[in-house]
Protein backbone atom coordinates (compact mmCIF):
# COMPACT_ATOMS: atom_id res chain seq x y z
CA UNK A 1 0.00 0.00 0.00
CA UNK A 2 1.64 3.62 -0.88
CA UNK A 3 0.89 6.03 1.21
CA UNK A 4 1.68 9.80 1.60
CA UNK A 5 1.15 10.49 5.33
CA UNK A 6 3.18 10.37 7.93
CA UNK A 7 6.92 7.68 8.41
CA UNK A 8 8.86 6.51 11.22
CA UNK A 9 10.58 4.37 8.85
CA UNK A 10 14.25 3.72 9.35
CA UNK A 11 16.29 4.74 6.12
CA UNK A 12 15.34 6.88 3.16
CA UNK A 13 15.44 3.68 0.91
CA UNK A 14 12.16 2.27 2.98
CA UNK A 15 11.17 5.39 2.92
CA UNK A 16 10.69 5.84 -0.85
CA UNK A 17 9.95 2.04 -1.30
CA UNK A 18 6.96 2.41 0.58
CA UNK A 19 6.08 5.89 -1.18
CA UNK A 20 6.51 4.61 -4.20
CA UNK A 21 8.34 7.20 -4.94
CA UNK A 22 12.02 5.50 -6.71
CA UNK A 23 9.53 4.28 -9.50
CA UNK A 24 5.75 4.05 -9.04
CA UNK A 25 5.04 7.05 -11.24
CA UNK A 26 1.90 5.83 -12.17
CA UNK A 27 0.59 6.21 -9.22
CA UNK A 28 1.88 9.65 -8.35
CA UNK A 29 0.88 10.98 -11.93
CA UNK A 30 -3.03 10.55 -11.44
CA UNK A 31 -2.79 11.55 -7.33
CA UNK A 32 -1.42 15.23 -8.85
CA UNK A 33 -3.49 14.88 -12.02
CA UNK A 34 -6.54 14.37 -9.86
CA UNK A 35 -5.65 17.35 -7.62
CA UNK A 36 -7.83 20.45 -8.20
CA UNK A 37 -8.13 24.06 -7.45
CA UNK A 38 -9.16 23.41 -3.30
CA UNK A 39 -6.51 21.11 -2.74
CA UNK A 40 -4.57 24.15 -3.31
CA UNK A 41 -5.79 26.33 -1.90
CA UNK A 42 -6.28 24.40 0.96
CA UNK A 43 -2.33 24.06 0.59
CA UNK A 44 -1.46 27.76 0.57
CA UNK A 45 -3.76 28.18 3.43
CA UNK A 46 -1.53 25.93 5.63
CA UNK A 47 1.48 27.97 7.86
CA UNK A 48 4.27 28.85 5.43
CA UNK A 49 7.43 26.66 5.82
CA UNK A 50 5.06 23.27 6.82
CA UNK A 51 6.35 20.69 5.31
CA UNK A 52 4.11 17.19 4.43
CA UNK A 53 3.82 15.09 1.17
CA UNK A 54 0.24 15.84 0.32
CA UNK A 55 0.74 19.51 0.72
CA UNK A 56 3.55 19.74 -1.50
CA UNK A 57 1.79 17.32 -3.90
CA UNK A 58 -0.80 20.04 -4.48
CA UNK A 59 1.36 23.24 -4.87
CA UNK A 60 3.69 20.76 -7.96
CA UNK A 61 0.13 19.96 -9.45
CA UNK A 62 -1.01 21.56 -12.91
CA UNK A 63 -3.77 22.76 -10.80
CA UNK A 64 -1.53 25.09 -8.92
CA UNK A 65 -0.24 26.66 -11.71
CA UNK A 66 -2.80 29.66 -12.19
CA UNK A 67 -1.42 30.28 -8.25
CA UNK A 68 2.24 30.75 -9.18
CA UNK A 69 2.53 34.06 -8.20
CA UNK A 70 0.46 34.20 -5.61
CA UNK A 71 3.52 31.03 -4.32
CA UNK A 72 6.11 33.72 -5.53
CA UNK A 73 4.95 35.99 -3.36
CA UNK A 74 4.59 33.83 -0.12
CA UNK A 75 7.93 32.55 -1.11
CA UNK A 76 9.72 35.79 -1.25
CA UNK A 77 7.72 36.65 2.35
CA UNK A 78 9.41 33.79 3.73
CA UNK A 79 12.47 33.97 2.39
CA UNK A 80 13.16 37.41 3.92
CA UNK A 81 12.01 36.37 7.21
CA UNK A 82 14.39 33.30 7.53
CA UNK A 83 17.19 34.82 5.49
CA UNK A 84 17.27 38.08 5.27
CA UNK A 85 17.86 39.96 1.74
CA UNK A 86 21.35 38.43 1.81
CA UNK A 87 22.35 36.19 -0.75
CA UNK A 88 25.43 34.40 -0.38
CA UNK A 89 28.02 34.40 -3.49
CA UNK A 90 30.13 30.90 -4.00
CA UNK A 91 32.42 29.51 -6.77
CA UNK A 92 33.12 25.94 -8.43
CA UNK A 93 36.78 25.03 -8.69
CA UNK A 94 37.12 21.73 -10.98
CA UNK A 95 39.85 19.18 -9.86
CA UNK A 96 39.80 16.72 -12.67
CA UNK A 97 37.72 15.54 -15.53
CA UNK A 98 39.03 12.03 -15.59
CA UNK A 99 35.89 10.08 -14.82
CA UNK A 100 35.45 6.51 -14.50
CA UNK A 101 31.94 6.67 -14.77
CA UNK A 102 29.62 6.55 -18.29
CA UNK A 103 26.31 9.16 -17.30
CA UNK A 104 25.04 9.99 -20.48
CA UNK A 105 24.54 13.59 -19.61
CA UNK A 106 27.82 14.58 -18.90
CA UNK A 107 30.79 15.85 -20.53
CA UNK A 108 32.85 13.96 -18.61
CA UNK A 109 31.85 10.53 -19.56
CA UNK A 110 34.86 7.86 -19.97
CA UNK A 111 33.77 7.10 -22.70
CA UNK A 112 33.80 10.06 -24.86
CA UNK A 113 37.05 11.05 -26.32
CA UNK A 114 38.07 14.39 -24.84
CA UNK A 115 40.74 16.74 -23.53
CA UNK A 116 41.34 15.04 -20.11
CA UNK A 117 43.18 17.47 -17.16
CA UNK A 118 44.02 16.69 -13.46
CA UNK A 119 45.25 19.67 -11.40
CA UNK A 120 48.09 18.52 -9.07
CA UNK A 121 47.26 20.45 -5.41
CA UNK A 122 49.69 23.50 -6.56
CA UNK A 123 47.88 24.13 -9.95
CA UNK A 124 44.15 24.00 -7.97
CA UNK A 125 45.59 26.25 -5.30
CA UNK A 126 46.61 28.40 -8.39
CA UNK A 127 43.07 28.50 -9.71
CA UNK A 128 41.67 29.05 -5.87
CA UNK A 129 43.52 31.94 -5.81
CA UNK A 130 42.19 33.22 -9.28
CA UNK A 131 38.60 33.10 -7.41
CA UNK A 132 39.53 34.48 -3.71
CA UNK A 133 40.79 37.42 -6.11
CA UNK A 134 37.51 38.42 -7.13
CA UNK A 135 36.05 38.43 -3.74
CA UNK A 136 34.75 34.68 -2.93
CA UNK A 137 35.49 33.47 0.43
CA UNK A 138 32.48 30.31 -0.37
CA UNK A 139 34.53 28.03 -2.86
CA UNK A 140 33.20 24.44 -4.04
CA UNK A 141 35.69 21.78 -5.10
CA UNK A 142 34.25 19.65 -7.63
CA UNK A 143 35.28 16.24 -9.15
CA UNK A 144 34.76 13.41 -11.61
CA UNK A 145 34.90 10.03 -10.23
CA UNK A 146 38.94 10.01 -10.31
CA UNK A 147 39.17 8.33 -6.66
CA UNK A 148 42.64 7.41 -7.11
CA UNK A 149 44.10 10.92 -8.02
CA UNK A 150 41.67 12.85 -6.37
CA UNK A 151 41.61 10.89 -2.93
CA UNK A 152 41.55 11.60 0.67
CA UNK A 153 45.35 12.85 0.85
CA UNK A 154 45.18 14.76 -2.05
CA UNK A 155 41.55 16.51 -0.96
CA UNK A 156 42.99 17.06 2.92
CA UNK A 157 46.27 18.70 1.27
CA UNK A 158 44.57 21.33 -1.18
CA UNK A 159 41.61 22.13 2.02
CA UNK A 160 44.77 22.75 4.43
CA UNK A 161 46.13 25.27 2.17
CA UNK A 162 42.65 26.54 1.10
CA UNK A 163 41.48 26.89 4.69
CA UNK A 164 43.21 30.70 5.36
CA UNK A 165 41.92 31.70 1.85
CA UNK A 166 38.48 30.99 2.52
CA UNK A 167 35.78 30.76 5.32
CA UNK A 168 33.44 27.50 3.67
CA UNK A 169 35.55 24.99 1.90
CA UNK A 170 32.49 22.19 0.54
CA UNK A 171 32.86 19.55 -2.07
CA UNK A 172 31.22 17.99 -4.76
CA UNK A 173 32.97 14.67 -5.99
CA UNK A 174 32.12 11.26 -5.86
CA UNK A 175 31.00 9.21 -3.26
CA UNK A 176 32.55 8.61 -0.38
CA UNK A 177 32.95 6.02 2.89
CA UNK A 178 32.03 7.83 6.25
CA UNK A 179 35.36 7.22 7.33
CA UNK A 180 36.95 9.40 4.39
CA UNK A 181 34.34 12.00 5.14
CA UNK A 182 35.15 12.24 8.58
CA UNK A 183 38.59 12.59 7.37
CA UNK A 184 37.16 15.45 5.26
CA UNK A 185 35.29 17.05 7.75
CA UNK A 186 38.83 16.92 10.60
CA UNK A 187 40.52 18.70 7.36
CA UNK A 188 38.16 21.59 7.14
CA UNK A 189 35.64 20.50 4.72
CA UNK A 190 32.06 21.97 6.30
CA UNK A 191 29.65 20.76 3.56
CA UNK A 192 28.95 18.23 0.73
CA UNK A 193 26.51 18.72 -2.28
CA UNK A 194 25.75 15.03 -3.94
CA UNK A 195 22.46 14.50 -6.55
CA UNK A 196 20.67 11.52 -6.68
CA UNK A 197 20.52 12.31 -10.37
CA UNK A 198 17.39 10.70 -10.39
CA UNK A 199 15.44 8.94 -8.26
CA UNK A 200 13.24 6.76 -9.99
CA UNK A 201 15.36 3.78 -10.11
CA UNK A 202 14.54 2.41 -14.20
CA UNK A 203 15.67 6.35 -14.76
CA UNK A 204 18.56 5.59 -12.92
CA UNK A 205 19.61 2.43 -14.76
CA UNK A 206 19.38 4.06 -18.15
CA UNK A 207 21.54 6.58 -17.59
CA UNK A 208 24.52 5.39 -15.44
CA UNK A 209 25.07 2.07 -17.71
CA UNK A 210 28.46 1.33 -15.96
CA UNK A 211 30.97 2.84 -13.41
CA UNK A 212 30.72 3.19 -9.58
CA UNK A 213 27.98 5.68 -9.96
CA UNK A 214 25.50 2.99 -11.66
CA UNK A 215 24.60 1.47 -7.93
CA UNK A 216 21.52 3.75 -7.22
CA UNK A 217 21.01 2.27 -3.53
CA UNK A 218 25.10 3.27 -2.71
CA UNK A 219 24.58 6.62 -3.89
CA UNK A 220 20.95 7.04 -2.12
CA UNK A 221 22.83 6.62 1.04
CA UNK A 222 25.72 8.06 0.90
CA UNK A 223 24.55 11.82 2.64
CA UNK A 224 23.55 9.64 5.69
CA UNK A 225 27.45 8.91 5.53
CA UNK A 226 28.48 12.74 5.21
CA UNK A 227 26.14 13.83 7.35
CA UNK A 228 27.12 11.72 10.48
CA UNK A 229 30.25 12.15 9.76
CA UNK A 230 29.36 15.78 11.02
CA UNK A 231 28.84 18.00 7.56
CA UNK A 232 27.05 21.31 8.52
CA UNK A 233 25.76 21.98 4.93
CA UNK A 234 23.83 18.60 3.09
CA UNK A 235 23.25 19.52 -0.43
CA UNK A 236 21.13 17.33 -2.14
CA UNK A 237 18.96 17.64 -6.24
CA UNK A 238 17.78 16.13 -8.93
CA UNK A 239 18.93 16.77 -12.36
CA UNK A 240 15.85 18.17 -13.61
CA UNK A 241 15.39 16.87 -17.40
CA UNK A 242 16.20 13.36 -17.00
CA UNK A 243 12.76 11.96 -14.86
CA UNK A 244 9.20 14.06 -14.60
CA UNK A 245 10.18 16.84 -12.29
CA UNK A 246 6.97 16.86 -9.97
CA UNK A 247 7.90 13.41 -9.05
CA UNK A 248 11.37 14.08 -8.44
CA UNK A 249 10.61 17.23 -6.32
CA UNK A 250 8.25 14.63 -4.21
CA UNK A 251 11.26 12.21 -3.53
CA UNK A 252 13.52 15.04 -3.14
CA UNK A 253 11.34 16.40 -0.50
CA UNK A 254 11.08 13.04 1.37
CA UNK A 255 14.69 12.52 1.54
CA UNK A 256 15.46 15.94 2.74
CA UNK A 257 12.94 15.61 5.63
CA UNK A 258 14.57 12.46 6.09
CA UNK A 259 17.94 14.06 6.95
CA UNK A 260 16.43 17.11 8.68
CA UNK A 261 14.60 14.85 10.96
CA UNK A 262 17.97 12.55 11.71
CA UNK A 263 20.83 15.20 11.25
CA UNK A 264 18.67 18.13 12.59
CA UNK A 265 22.47 20.21 13.59
CA UNK A 266 22.82 20.54 9.78
CA UNK A 267 21.52 22.29 7.16
CA UNK A 268 19.96 20.72 4.13
CA UNK A 269 20.20 22.57 1.01
CA UNK A 270 18.15 22.21 -2.41
CA UNK A 271 19.95 22.86 -6.08
CA UNK A 272 17.65 22.77 -8.97
CA UNK A 273 20.43 21.98 -11.73
CA UNK A 274 18.67 22.05 -15.47
CA UNK A 275 20.35 19.56 -18.08
CA UNK A 276 22.63 21.56 -20.53
CA UNK A 277 24.59 21.35 -23.85
CA UNK A 278 27.95 19.03 -22.91
CA UNK A 279 30.38 17.34 -25.05
CA UNK A 280 29.42 14.57 -27.13
CA UNK A 281 25.80 14.83 -25.28
CA UNK A 282 22.86 14.03 -27.53
CA UNK A 283 20.31 16.51 -26.21
CA UNK A 284 17.49 14.74 -28.07
CA UNK A 285 17.65 11.66 -26.09
CA UNK A 286 15.93 13.46 -22.86
CA UNK A 287 12.49 13.36 -22.33
CA UNK A 288 11.47 15.30 -19.89
CA UNK A 289 12.53 19.31 -20.45
CA UNK A 290 11.90 21.46 -17.32
CA UNK A 291 10.42 25.03 -18.73
CA UNK A 292 10.94 28.03 -16.64
CA UNK A 293 7.35 27.86 -15.34
CA UNK A 294 8.19 24.55 -14.28
CA UNK A 295 11.32 25.49 -12.38
CA UNK A 296 9.48 28.50 -10.40
CA UNK A 297 7.30 26.23 -8.90
CA UNK A 298 9.22 23.85 -8.21
CA UNK A 299 11.89 26.05 -6.43
CA UNK A 300 8.60 27.79 -4.40
CA UNK A 301 7.06 24.85 -3.55
CA UNK A 302 10.09 23.65 -1.79
CA UNK A 303 10.46 27.21 0.15
CA UNK A 304 6.45 26.97 1.04
CA UNK A 305 7.24 23.62 2.42
CA UNK A 306 10.95 23.79 3.44
CA UNK A 307 11.94 27.17 5.41
CA UNK A 308 15.46 26.98 6.59
CA UNK A 309 16.57 25.12 3.60
CA UNK A 310 18.94 26.70 1.55
CA UNK A 311 18.12 27.25 -2.73
CA UNK A 312 20.90 27.22 -4.46
CA UNK A 313 21.07 28.41 -8.33
CA UNK A 314 24.40 27.91 -10.28
CA UNK A 315 25.58 29.24 -13.54
CA UNK A 316 23.34 26.82 -15.88
CA UNK A 317 20.42 28.95 -15.81
CA UNK A 318 20.98 32.41 -17.69
CA UNK A 319 21.19 35.67 -16.50
CA UNK A 320 17.28 37.06 -16.60
CA UNK A 321 16.07 34.26 -14.55
CA UNK A 322 18.53 34.25 -12.14
CA UNK A 323 17.46 37.56 -12.22
CA UNK A 324 13.74 36.79 -11.29
CA UNK A 325 14.52 33.99 -8.96
CA UNK A 326 17.09 35.69 -6.27
CA UNK A 327 13.72 38.28 -5.67
CA UNK A 328 11.69 35.19 -4.56
CA UNK A 329 13.95 32.09 -2.71
CA UNK A 330 17.55 31.84 -3.77
CA UNK A 331 19.69 31.87 -0.98
CA UNK A 332 22.92 31.10 -2.97
CA UNK A 333 24.35 31.31 -6.10
CA UNK A 334 27.25 30.97 -7.93
CA UNK A 335 29.06 33.57 -10.25
CA UNK A 336 31.88 33.44 -13.11
CA UNK A 337 31.77 29.59 -12.83
CA UNK A 338 34.44 27.48 -14.86
CA UNK A 339 33.45 23.75 -15.14
CA UNK A 340 36.68 23.11 -16.50
CA UNK A 341 40.50 21.82 -14.85
CA UNK A 342 41.93 25.11 -14.88
CA UNK A 343 39.30 26.86 -16.59
CA UNK A 344 40.08 30.06 -15.01
CA UNK A 345 43.52 30.67 -15.61
CA UNK A 346 43.06 28.85 -18.87
CA UNK A 347 46.22 27.38 -18.68
CA UNK A 348 44.57 23.72 -19.80
CA UNK A 349 42.31 23.15 -22.72
CA UNK A 350 40.37 20.86 -21.16
CA UNK A 351 36.57 19.68 -21.60
CA UNK A 352 33.90 21.05 -19.54
CA UNK A 353 31.47 19.12 -17.28
CA UNK A 354 28.90 21.33 -19.21
CA UNK A 355 28.16 25.23 -21.10
CA UNK A 356 26.95 27.68 -18.66
CA UNK A 357 24.18 30.12 -19.40
CA UNK A 358 24.94 32.67 -17.18
CA UNK A 359 28.58 34.33 -18.06
CA UNK A 360 28.80 37.76 -16.28
CA UNK A 361 31.38 38.30 -13.81
CA UNK A 362 31.22 38.08 -10.33
CA UNK A 363 31.05 41.99 -9.92
CA UNK A 364 28.23 42.06 -12.29
CA UNK A 365 26.20 39.46 -10.39
CA UNK A 366 27.06 41.36 -7.11
CA UNK A 367 25.54 44.52 -8.94
CA UNK A 368 22.17 42.15 -10.16
CA UNK A 369 21.91 40.85 -6.71
CA UNK A 370 22.16 44.71 -4.95
CA UNK A 371 20.10 45.93 -7.90
CA UNK A 372 17.35 43.48 -6.81
CA UNK A 373 17.07 45.35 -2.98
CA UNK A 374 19.48 41.99 -1.67
CA UNK A 375 22.71 42.11 -0.02
CA UNK A 376 25.68 39.59 -1.76
CA UNK A 377 27.28 37.80 0.80
CA UNK A 378 30.99 36.73 -0.15
CA UNK A 379 31.75 35.64 3.49
CA UNK A 380 29.04 34.23 5.70
CA UNK A 381 30.94 33.32 8.94
CA UNK A 382 34.48 33.09 10.58
CA UNK A 383 35.93 29.52 11.00
CA UNK A 384 36.71 28.79 14.66
CA UNK A 385 39.81 28.76 16.21
CA UNK A 386 41.92 27.62 18.77
CA UNK A 387 41.72 29.77 22.04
Amino acid sequence: MISARGHNDSDIKTILAKRGLDGNSAFWTERIEQTGAGDVERALAQPAGRYNLDRLVALVSPAAEPYLEQMAQASRRLTLQRFGRTIRLYAPLYLSNICSNSCLYCGFNKNSRSQRVRLSVEQAVAEADIIAADGFRDILLVSSEDRQYVNLDYLAELVGALREKFSSVSVEIYQMTQAEYAGLFAAGVDGVTLYQETYDRATYRRYHPAGPKADYDRRLATPDLFASAGMRQLGLGALLGLADWRLETLALAEHSDYLMRRYWKSQVSFSFPRLRPAHNVDGLQFEHPVGDAELVQMITALRLCFADAGLVLSTREGAELRDHLVKIGITKVSAGSKTSPGGYSHEANATEQFQIDDDRTPRQVEEMIKAAGAEPVWKDWERPTAG
